[in-house]
């Protein structure tokens, strides 16, 4: 196996503009394609359509019957590395998959190489490669096993324990070994995987992250969302199920089911925020549903204003929906600098400063003397959430009220997402009354968790019995228990 890597070695990545620190960060994104000529290039463009969902790197692994297994990976926006002409001659072949990458284990805020996936295994019946997204809640446990018993890591993500795990089962091919690697691993994961002939597709029994399949001419492809089937032209066929591994040959789609089944618990989060609105996610328009979230907003939460303003982009849909259920009119009254890139150079603290400002700026002319509802999709740290407010406030606006598209995010994610520590969540220490007051708005509403449920589909609400959804950030319900973090210390919601 041929490995491009030139200087990314040395790299390191740019820090996170000041606006985004107050978001959840995306778990990452994955793509596969088997049958196509050239499929580095459809992988590059699956990737593009996907780097919503991991920014930091990515990478990508084909396989031509003459060269073998290739691989590129690089730090950064695909846009920037994948379009090399003399890059992707590296990568032939008519079988792929990729990856791109936002840490939500391993080096956070300091990744190496080593830590970009796919990754890549020798076994004794061929190579095979694989992407993973989601997050092994048992990892630390499995990566100390396998170091006991003669494991060498190459890197400090809990992906590669799969990889470790699939090396010591004593099945006969990868797609058994496969299975039997991931019925030891806790947690969320959609993968995908190949070998010189397979595409293999894999959900976690719960479900908890989004995987896709679609086929092109006479190709198939595996992807994160349908949006980067779009990209490539290809048909949406189906989701993965929850617990479905999928193996796909020139002789078409087999299907199975090697886990224990258990009632599905998709992340509600991803209609929140984390896939895009051009997505379909269960049969749903993520557009539509967040239009729905305003709706239920503006209907649990009503306030006399002038105007309705999203914090964009995330919160474009549910303040179209917000304006449209109360009446009041909707206005662009922020405004993003769509050229103000993560790679930003910020030289001194006086620039520093600026943060919010120099990604988003106010319509004064439209501000000034009016009363304002801002419209966002979630509240972390509350950090940008009080800039943004003194901005409408500084450009003249009467009145600052916050109408938040998501309820409180009270607890951390362990499932694929990168969350504070409980402690930094500013739900987890406030009340809703009092982070109105920290913020300093005059009102501050989240939709309710019933009010989500209903938005997404479930009419009657949330069934608290048998939640139909993973809302852990919001309830702390964990439907897979985080035994890593439990052995750190974390303790769990108390049982009511």
């Amino acid at each position: 196996m041929t490995t491009e890597t030139q200087h990314n070695a040395q790299l390191e990545m740019p820090p996170a503009h000041p606006f985004d620190d107050d978001k959840l960060r995306e778990e990452c994104g994955i793509f596969g394609v088997v049958g196509v000529t050239d499929a580095a290039n459809f992988v590059a463009l699956g990737l593009h359509a996907l780097q919503h969902r991991g920014q930091e790197a990515g990478g990508i692994v084909t396989h031509d019957a003459t060269q073998g297994f290739n691989s590129a990976r690089r730090f950064g926006y695909v846009r920037d590395n994948f379009t090399s002409q003399k890059l992707m001659e590296t990568l032939p072949g008519t079988i792929g998959i990729g990856h791109v990458r936002y840490s939500t284990t391993g080096s956070k805020g300091n990744t190496q190489i080593r830590d970009v996936q796919p990754f890549f295994g020798e076994f004794s019946m061929g190579g095979a490669a694989i992407a993973h997204n989601g997050n092994i809640t048992n990892a630390g446990a499995l990566r100390r096993e396998l170091i006991d018993h003669g494991s060498i890591f190459q890197s400090s993500s809990d992906s590669e324990c799969i990889i470790h795990l699939m090396a010591r089962s004593l099945q006969r091919t990868i797609p058994e070994r496969m299975e039997d690697a991931l019925r030891r691993v806790e947690g969320a994961f959609s993968v995908v995987a190949m070998t010189r002939t397979k595409l293999i597709g894999v959900r976690d029994p719960l479900g908890v992250r989004p995987l896709v399949l679609g086929q092109v001419g006479d190709g198939w492809v595996l992807s994160s969302e349908t949006c980067a089937l779009d990209i490539i032209g290809a048909t949406f066929i189906r989701e993965i199920n929850p617990g479905e591994m999928v193996v796909i040959t020139d002789k078409g789609v087999e299907s199975h089911y090697p886990f224990r089944p258990q009632r599905p618990r998709f992340c509600i989060f991803e209609h929140v925020y984390f896939s895009r609105p051009d997505s379909i996610l269960g049969g749903r328009s993520v557009y539509e549903t967040r239009r729905q979230i305003g709706v239920e907003l503006a209907k649990e939460a009503p306030v006399e204003a002038d105007i309705v303003c999203p914090v964009p982009d995330s919160g474009t849909p549910a303040a179209i929906g917000f304006s449209q259920q109360s009446g009041i009119p909707y206005a662009m009254g922020i405004i993003r600098n769509q050229y103000m890139g993560r790679t930003f150079i910020e030289p001194t603290e006086s620039i520093r400063n600026m943060g919010v400002r120099l990604k988003l700026n106010v319509n004064r002319a439209l501000i000034k003397g009016k009363r304002v509802i801002l419209v966002d999709d979630s509240v972390v740290r509350g950090t940008t959430s009080r800039k943004i407010k003194e901005m409408i406030l500084d450009a003249g606006a009467a009145e600052v009220h916050f109408r938040i598209a998501s309820p409180p995010t009270a607890w951390p994610c362990f499932y694929g997402v990168d969350t504070p520590k409980r402690e930094k969540l500013l739900a987890a220490t406030m009340s809703e009354q009092e982070m109105c007051e920290h913020l300093e708005v005059d009102s501050l509403k989240f939709i309710s968790l019933d009010g989500l449920y209903r938005a997404v589909g479930e009419e009657s609400g949330r069934n608290a019995d048998a939640p139909q959804y993973c809302d852990a950030c919001f309830s702390g319900e964990y439907p897979v228990k985080p035994s890593d973090m439990i052995a750190q210390g974390f303790q769990l919601k108390a049982a009511e």
